[in-house]
């Protein structure tokens, strides 16, 4: 991931203030039309993601203009566009029927706190390090549950489906009584979108055209009364014309409390999405996001978002690519998408209510669809087995229990079998002669080790993964433990604590026999970590070696000196 690592000048400098410096009519006219084209692609998005997070249609747009407009204005991308975002579906579902709208609040204020303070303290690049087969799994596993979450108002059920996949499933099953005309116009509704031609697209969204279409035809022939297909008016009732005001939540403290777990996957998933995004965008513009001021951004975004009853933002990538193919420059198209969203919300907020759910089932349908990670399944052949099964976590757990969990699982998943890669290519290994050169890979060339003496090449990562292979090698060594013993580290990068620990413990036990421990040619890391850890002063300087001419002269003159002792 390309990130920005410059300091800037401010701690807190969003793109917008170095972009407006030079800025010029040509640039706004760019970002005018830019900003109308997104805002309007938007929209049904908002809509539908708010509707599949069990909530009502006006909270995804408030989302949409709130959240957009902040991400924009504060934001460290030029072009980065921020609302609702699919992949948070599967996880706020849940909470609104638990905790009720409130509770959505609760997790969008937890969640901008934790991206805050990532951004703030420097901890946007650590996001690049999350497995890429643990966000290809849950991205996947998240197009599922977006899919399930449809099957009611696609299919025009009546009956009210469960949370879980599982579920729905079973309940589909035994309940199967769809509304045909409502599954044609569903159906007919996808298929359009998917379709439709993209260099018309730019300009004018197959989205637009459905949801237009469709509630022209749900106004003008009366659906719902003559053939039952649900619109938003008889779901949900008008539509407000205006953004609520703040509040805060009148939740008590087991709520907060109990939706921690689900804020912070919100917060990881929101900067997840959001850092990748913006790293597409950099791509497509030629330039470089600043991702501290990106979380930080995001994470005063969802904070006022919750306070006016919003769901949590991030930066999207499906509206980021339809900004910049429209030919924005700056943040101010997002800032122009956030005024266009408002001013629908104001102007066509009782147009809205002829819309039909099965229209805005199919924008979501196909949202769901090119979100998935589908190609990858025919690629985990050629994976190693080790990725396959974190994909494949990844992916079950999102589906058949819930983000939190299978994003933990997953990553715990993904560390425990990369320990276990890094174990298996550290090498402990007795040498019986030495070259004289010290190069990798170089074979011995009859550099003779001394009697008393033995010399063990560690290569790889010394840590808690793979310490006891020193103690493993020393007893496979036989004989004992020598006179000297010289350990060649050049090609050891890296020590923890454990692998310090169990240097100490070896030191100890040649101490107690009076015996010595080199070490020969360490690197900076290790050196730096010995030396903090107090192990040098034990070993001793004269006992650190460059290289192996000058530790076998250092067991030499060790073993004389014994034998004149």
């Amino acid at each position: 991931m390309t990130t920005d690592t410059s300091k800037p000048p401010f701690f807190f400098r969003p793109k917008l203030a170095d972009a407006i410096k030079n800025y010029s009519r040509g640039d706004f006219s760019a970002d005018l039309a830019a900003g109308i084209t997104v805002g309007v692609v938007a929209l049904p998005l908002a809509m539908a993601l708010a509707i599949a997070s069990g909530l009502k249609p006006e909270v995804g747009i408030f989302t949409a203009i709130i959240g957009g407009f902040l991400i924009s204005v504060l934001g460290g991308s030029r072009v980065q566009i921020g609302g609702p975002a699919g992949a948070f579906v599967p996880l706020l579902a849940p909470i609104v029927l638990v905790h009720g709208p409130q509770g959505l609040v609760i997790c969008a204020l937890v969640a901008g706190v934790i991206l805050f303070a990532l951004g703030a303290t420097k901890m946007g690049v650590m996001i690049k390090y999350i497995p890429y087969p643990v966000v290809t799994g849950f991205t996947s596993g998240i197009a599922i549950i977006i899919l399930s979450t449809q099957l009611r108002d696609f299919l025009g059920l009546q009956t009210k489906l469960p949370s879980d996949f599982v579920g729905k499933i079973e309940t589909l099953v035994t309940h199967f009584a769809p509304n045909w005309p409502t599954v044609m116009l569903a159906a007919v509704s996808t298929l359009i979108i998917w379709f439709w031609p993209k260099h018309l697209g730019r300009r004018l969204p197959g989205s637009i055209v459905v949801i237009v279409v469709a509630a022209a035809a749900s106004a003008f022939f009366h659906l719902y009364d003559r053939f039952g297909i649900e619109t938003l008016y008889t779901q949900f009732g008008e539509m407000p014309r205006g953004l609520p005001l703040p509040r805060w939540p009148s939740l008590g403290y087991d709520a907060w409390r109990a939706l921690l777990p689900a804020a912070l996957t919100v917060a990881v998933l929101g900067a997840i999405e959001s850092l990748l995004c913006a790293v597409v965008a950099d791509g497509m513009i030629d330039d470089r996001h600043d991702s501290n001021q990106e979380l930080m951004a995001q994470g005063i975004a969802n904070i006022v978002c919750g306070l006016f009853g919003g769901m949590p933002a991030t930066g999207v990538l499906a509206r980021t690519a339809t900004n910049v193919r429209n030919g924005a420059r700056t943040p101010v198209a997002g800032i122009i998408h956030a005024i266009t969203l408002l001013l629908v919300l104001v102007l066509a907020a009782p147009l809205a209510k002829h819309i039909p759910l099965a229209a805005l089932s199919g924008v979501l349908v196909v949202v769901a669809l090119r979100m998935g990670e589908w190609h990858q399944f025919a690629r985990l052949g050629h994976w190693p087995k080790s990725d396959v099964a974190v994909f494949l976590c990844a992916f079950v757990l999102t589906v058949i229990t819930d983000l939190p969990v299978a994003v933990g699982a997953s990553l715990i998943l993904a560390s425990a079998l990369l320990v276990k890669r890094l174990s298996d290519a550290t090498q402990v290994s007795a040498e019986d002669e030495v070259t004289h050169a010290n190069a990798p890979g170089q074979t011995a060339v009859g550099k003779n080790i001394p009697d008393g003496v033995m010399v063990f090449r560690v290569f790889g990562a010394f840590f808690f993964g793979a310490a006891d292979k020193l103690e493993t090698s020393l007893l496979r060594a036989g004989g004992g433990l020598p006179d000297v013993l010289i350990l060649r580290m050049r090609d050891v990068l890296v020590i923890d604590a454990t692998g310090l620990d169990s240097l100490e413990d070896l030191l100890e036990k040649l101490r107690a026999r009076k015996k010595d421990l080199i070490l020969c040619g360490p690197h900076s890391q290790p050196y730096f970590a010995l030396t903090r850890a107090g192990l040098i002063e034990k070993i001793g300087e004269p006992n650190i070696c460059a290289d192996m001419d000058e530790a076998l002269a250092r067991a030499t003159s060790i073993l004389e000196k014994k034998k004149t002792t």
